[in-house]
């Protein structure tokens, strides 16, 4: 019960330092709807902000890498193996299928997982594995395969958090040789040359594959989708989509 007790302190201190400009979008988009004005007024408000969110400050600049300090702290003092994040011997395994591109992966990055970071992985109750599923376009597999390039220094998972919140739109083009450079190097890639040669080897792009196919042979129909392994499961149990952490916090409590 005490790790609950801490985990709940840790999201509260998360939510404390969320940033400004979120929290007066999220304000102002009570107050509008709040305000009782007509249904046409609340669809405009709601068309704006939806335009707004999805305007040029959404990500995909290769200039401009946000969140790596943000990042490396959620990440710090967590063991990586590739893209396995945790303790290698913890006794549940969080297995998350996703796609760098995916919008929702996004979200469950940034709300879903950290309260995972600080708390069950953390307290080497669980780890959590990344593997592709590749569904959005073609630019997904050269993101996954940098991803994986990353894992192999150490630095996967920064990696991924540090893609999903620079991530620009879906199938748009911003997925460059110049972006994932980018990417890397905020998330401490240290051997640059060397994740260039890893991401373009045959044997990086077969497990981006290798990935996908496994996703296709499960079943599996969207990203992002996470699965359970545990002393009291049978085998990989299917969680689903997860956009907050609850869910996912009960299925390891209950597979461990």
């Amino acid at each position: 019960m005490s790790g609950s007790k801490e985990r709940e302190k840790r999201r509260q201190e998360r939510v404390a330092v969320e940033s400004k400009v979120d929290t007066q979008d999220r304000r102002k988009k009570m107050l509008q709807i709040g305000a009782g004005a007509a249904f046409l007024a609340v669809v405009v408000v709601v068309a704006l902000i939806v335009i707004a969110s999805s305007g040029s400050d959404d990500g995909g600049d290769a200039g401009n890498i946000k969140d790596a300090a943000l990042v490396e702290g959620e990440l710090s003092g967590l063991e990586q193996n590739g893209l396995v994040l945790g303790d290698p011997s913890a006794p549940v395994e969080l297995v998350e299928f996703g796609d760098l591109q995916c919008p929702v992966c996004k979200l469950a990055s940034e709300k879903a997982l950290p309260p995972l970071f600080e708390g069950l992985v953390a307290e080497g109750k669980a780890k959590i594995s990344f593997r592709n599923f590749v569904i959005i376009s073609e630019e997904s597999e050269p993101a996954g395969a940098a991803a994986i390039a990353a894992g192999m220094q150490g630095r996967g998972w920064n990696y991924i958090e540090l893609f999903y919140r620079n991530q620009g739109a879906e199938a748009s083009g911003y997925v460059t040789d110049e972006f994932l450079t980018s990417v890397a190097k905020a998330a401490g890639v240290k051997d640059i040359a060397k994740w260039e040669e890893d991401r373009e080897s045959a044997k990086v792009k077969d497990e981006v594959k290798k990935g996908h196919q496994e996703a296709i042979g499960m079943g599996l129909e969207g990203t992002p989708t996470f699965l359970v392994k545990g002393p009291n499961t049978n085998g990989l149990e299917l969680i689903g989509n997860a956009t907050t952490p609850e869910p996912l916090e009960d299925a390891i409590e209950a597979a461990g």
